[in-house]
């Protein structure tokens, strides 16, 4: 098994809605208002409407559930559910929340984006397990997507 380049994404977000506690963690849900993603088999933009349904655990690691589309440069769409996890330590946490830029080696965001398309072109997507890692900005998700080969 080894992992190669899909592609690399940079996610525009709005300000997060904070929901406070529920049952689960305290809840959040930040809006996608666009972006781009680009790479050697694919490339186009974020379409804004999708959104990231988080949880923040009691532990402190966050659930990342985001769905958005993709809409390559030729026309094509393509939906993404993306699941995964971000923590680290407290301060480094605090720094990301208070929307700095910190260096992603100090925390972890990994991810599982699922693509689903019904674009002839890549419909070999439908069928490829992906894992991704993130970078959390200010105003932004910066992505390296990568196929399980």
């Amino acid at each position: 098994m080894r992992l190669e380049p899909l592609l690399r994404a940079e996610i525009a977000l709005a300000a997060a809605q904070e929901l406070g506690e529920t049952p689960q963690g305290r809840r959040r849900i930040i809006a996608i208002t666009g972006g781009s993603f680009r790479g050697e088999r694919l490339a186009g933009r974020v379409l804004p409407g999708g959104a990231d349904w988080q949880v923040i655990r009691t532990d402190g690691v966050a659930e990342l559930d985001a769905r958005y589309t993709l809409e390559t440069s030729d026309g094509g769409l393509i939906y993404v559910r993306n699941f995964g996890y971000r923590h680290g330590p407290a301060d480094v946490m605090r720094r990301l929340a208070a929307g700095e830029n910190v260096d992603p080696a100090l925390y972890y965001m990994r991810t599982t984006p699922r693509f689903e398309t019904g674009a002839e072109r890549y419909r070999w997507l439908n069928g490829t397990l992906c894992v991704a890692t993130g970078e959390r900005r200010a105003a932004a998700v910066e992505l390296d997507v990568y196929e399980v080969k």
